[in-house]
């Protein structure tokens, strides 16, 4: 049976990215956000708010790195999540963590995470129900230790953080259970046999 619990934002995994970009001064900011994804081939969404320090920066910059949190820096992915920028104006450097300015863009990178999109400012969209920063993925950049033979990310080397909007909660996602573009394929033969 179906319990009806209300309004919220049900999704689940939601990633959690660290987003970084220099202010006017040069200084690193980075902010933990759940509310970002893919929005194109060659194009990232962040859905965060227009008064976060980081977004001001974005907006200055017009350039900006969206990190992968793993299981491994959960406790500055946390941080960075809980401290504002606002308010605590050096709190990068108060994590202790590292920056090298990306090769492509005007953004740092966090060396401590293994992935980072580089990415330039594409566009801003402003409506009544939405404000989304959208960013032109430059590059991808990844430490050697997640990737696989192939030279891929490997998701399981990789331990990406994953955001529980339900409890509050970090996950990471440890075993692969299908390959895309095949594990319903018997599903649509089925289906076009029916026609």
């Amino acid at each position: 049976m179906r319990k009806d619990l209300g309004k919220q934002p049900a999704v689940f995994p939601m990633p959690v990215l660290m987003v970084a970009a220099y202010d006017e001064n040069g200084t690193v900011n980075v902010m933990n956000a759940a509310w970002g994804m893919i929005c194109d081939m060659d194009k990232i969404a962040l859905f965060i708010d227009k008064g976060h320090k980081t977004t001001q920066n974005i907006l200055k910059t017009k350039a900006f790195t969206v990190s992968l949190a793993d299981k491994d820096h959960i406790d500055a992915a946390d941080f960075y999540g809980i401290a504002t920028g606002n308010k605590m104006p050096d709190k990068f450097s108060k994590s202790g963590y590292h920056a090298e300015k990306s090769a492509h863009v005007n953004a740092p990178i966090i060396t401590e995470f293994p992935v980072a999109l580089e990415c330039e400012l594409a566009e801003v969209v402003e409506t009544e129900h939405m404000y989304a920063i959208v960013g032109s993925i430059v590059n991808v950049s990844a430490d050697e230790k997640v990737l696989s033979e192939n030279g891929k990310i490997d998701p399981l080397k990789l331990n990406a953080l994953i955001f529980d909007q339900f409890q509050s909660g970090y996950y990471v996602a440890t075993e692969k259970v299908g390959q895309a573009w095949n594990a319903g394929k018997e599903m649509m033969k089925a289906a076009q046999a029916k026609d």
